[in-house]
């Protein structure tokens, strides 16, 4: 444990700090904070809470709610800290120092567990398009009790490796049970990193339908959601059950503050000036319409924007021209609101796609309101609906493995819709599959000039008898650097990132004490070097920031000093040195460290080493406290802590 007469203390595997956080622990903490009445003997009393809470406590085995067997021990990992870490791959990477773009390698809860500290309340959207349990596709089998140690088998990181994933048929009685177990610790976690006006999007069919619903309402009980259906314009499958083929899936959206979020504008490429969405009408009853409609503006045969003159009794036509434009009214012969949320299509591509049927004033427009369903007029109309996922990604990856992915442009329908009124927001996907969500955020930024940025993570999953890609991990990041060539090449003079840095999950780079009873002293003399044989300053740097909080994108500044590198990090108010500092050399490390955090000038600033490259040849008490205080003499308040780890 650390002790705090150390002039360095050091955070040990052992510390609630070198953990990915005590979820538990601060949730008592402030349960506390709100009832010290329910506090005993530093117990908390859950009869006394009780009796606080009075009549909001429900009693008894029966009550509403969605349960199966698994679920309390799928909880309980989820509130369990994970004591992994992820370890960088530059060499997989797209423009490693410049990029804010993140993709793991790695199993989905664990990944969520360890991202916690670093991005928790900043991702505005979570998009997410899990297996679909159709009972061919495979679902990967966590081990609750050592799942860190069971995803390493499972890659072969560790032991003899073993593939943990498994299929199971519809009529097994493990069918949604498995499902579940696996989707609700990631689901659990997820929470925590989505901010307080953030939007959970995910993308199903009429297999957990019903499940994800009850699993959104369990997580969210204060949210709101909406349900949307995706038209798929070809089902490849045939028919699915007795009397219907399936044509639709569904996207379920999860409001975490249970306020609306969804922006009322929408901002063409074109820059066409379109009217606000709820602006139609005026004063008029369409005023208070619960759903946004709008005219639409077709200029040379072409879709081009939204206009702003409405219906009336001068205007009570579909389609009203004034000059050469024409004013397109998504309302029938009737004046009864069609649900067509927005399109860009030519009116000849409304006609046949859309089944726009002639009439005598115009066109009677039947649209679905759906993601996905439309093109944009300066893009290729052939991906111009979700059964064009398949067509784009083959495009990118000839070779590609994976089958049916989602549609580029529903989810980058998705993305723009959540994130507009923003231009940094932070897209998470952790089933990040051939990496439809990356590709999207990347094309969205080309055309709008936004910055938002994307985590992604995907399991390696298995590829057999593939020649080029062992797991759906590595296709994914194939598809992210085919996606990014494609855009550099299309959008010439857009400033968008289009890199990535690629991590691994991987288990602590800090060694548990596990003493020999038979051997003691070799023990001891093992302990003595607390870093495992082969990680890398590189490697720690990235557990430091984890453990810390900080975000693994912070711009950070390098210098040598002493002979040693030193990371500054945004701006000076994280300074790392992870070498090995001989006792000759803490003097001239101390002088030069601080003389860059005067120059640097953050209000404060925190400062790691590594504990055993402290005293490097052999007086470690020495070189700690001279580098202390030094550190401390030289910056006094300025210094928020000093440790080692």
């Amino acid at each position: 444990m650390t002790d705090s007469n150390e002039p360095i203390p050091q955070i040990t595997r052992d510390d609630e700090a070198a953990g990915s956080g005590d979820l538990v622990g601060s949730n008592i903490a402030r349960l506390k904070a709100l009832f010290p009445e329910m506090v005993t003997d530093g117990k908390v009393d859950f009869d006394v809470l009780r009796e606080l809470l009075g009549d909001a406590v429900e009693d008894g085995e029966e009550r509403y709610g969605l349960n199966w067997k698994g679920k309390r021990r799928a909880r309980a990992f989820a509130m369990t800290p994970s004591l992994g870490t992820l370890r960088p791959v530059p060499g997989e990477s797209v423009n490693w120092d410049s990029t804010q773009n993140i993709v793991v390698e790695g199993e989905n809860t664990e990944v969520l567990k360890i991202l916690r500290r670093s991005y928790s309340g900043m991702v505005k959207l979570i998009y997410i398009d899990p297996p679909y349990n159709t009972g061919n596709n495979l679902i990967y089998k966590n081990d609750f009790r050592s799942p860190l140690q069971a995803y390493m088998e499972a890659t072969g990181e560790a032991g003899e490796g073993g593939v943990r994933f498994t299929t199971y048929a519809k009529g097994s009685g493990h069918f949604h049970t498995e499902w579940l177990n696996a989707f609700y610790p990631a689901l659990l976690v997820s929470r925590d990193l989505l901010a307080e006006d953030g939007v959970l999007v995910i993308t199903i069919d009429e297999n957990e339908i019903h499940n994800v619903i009850a699993l959104c309402e369990d997580i969210y009980p204060r949210g709101g959601y909406d349900i949307d259906i995706v038209s798929v314009v070809h089902n490849p499958r045939g028919v699915q059950g007795k009397n219907f083929s399936y044509t639709h899936e569904y996207a379920v959206f999860v409001y975490k503050s249970n306020q609306k979020v969804i922006a009322d504008r929408l901002i063409d490429p074109s820059e066409v000036d379109w009217a606000p969405l709820r602006n139609w009408g005026g004063e008029s009853e369409r005023s208070d319409a619960k759903n946004c409609f709008y005219p639409i503006l077709v200029r040379n045969g072409e879709i081009v924007g939204f206009g702003d003159v409405v219906p009336d009794e001068q205007h009570p036509r579909q389609t009203e021209m004034v000059g050469d434009d024409a004013y397109v009214y998504p309302i029938d012969r009737n004046g009864v609101e069609r649900k067509w949320r927005y399109a860009r299509q030519s009116v000849e591509a409304i006609k046949t796609m859309l089944r726009a049927k002639k009439i005598a004033g115009g066109y009677d427009i039947e649209l679905g309101k759906t993601f996905g369903l439309y093109k944009s007029i300066w893009q290729d109309t052939r991906y111009d609906a979700n059964g064009y996922g398949t067509s784009i990604l083959k495009e990118l990856v000839p070779d590609s493995p994976f089958d049916f992915p989602k549609s580029l442009w529903a989810v980058h329908d998705v993305v723009e819709a959540v994130t507009r009124g923003s231009d940094d927001a932070i897209i998470l996907d952790f089933f990040a599959g051939s990496g439809t969500t990356g590709h999207a955020v990347m094309q969205l930024n080309a055309t709008t000039g936004a910055r938002h940025r994307f985590v992604l993570v995907q399991i390696p999953e298995p590829v057999k008898n593939h020649p080029r890609f062992s797991t759906i991990a590595k296709l994914t990041e194939e598809r992210l650097r085919s996606a990014g060539s494609t855009i550099r090449v299309e959008y010439p003079d857009a400033e968008v990132d289009t890199g990535f840095r690629v991590y691994k999950l991987a288990t602590s780079n800090l060694k548990p004490w596990q003493p020999d009873a038979d051997d003691l002293e070799a023990s001891i003399l093992d302990a003595v070097d607390n870093v495992l044989p082969g990680r890398t300053e590189e490697d720690l740097l990235v557990e430091l920031l984890l453990k810390t909080g900080i975000d693994l994108t912070l711009p950070d500044e390098k210098r040598t000093i002493a002979g040693q590198t030193v990371h500054a990090l945004g701006g000076g108010t994280l300074m790392v040195c992870l070498g090995n500092v001989s006792g000759d050399a803490a003097e001239a490390l101390g002088q030069g460290m601080a003389d860059w955090v005067v120059a640097l000038d953050p209000v404060q600033t925190t400062i790691y080493f590594k504990d055993t490259g402290l005293g490097a040849d052999g007086n470690r008490a020495a070189t700690k406290a001279n580098l202390a205080a030094i550190l401390r003499q030289r910056l006094g308040d300025r210094i928020a802590k000093i440790a080692s780890i």
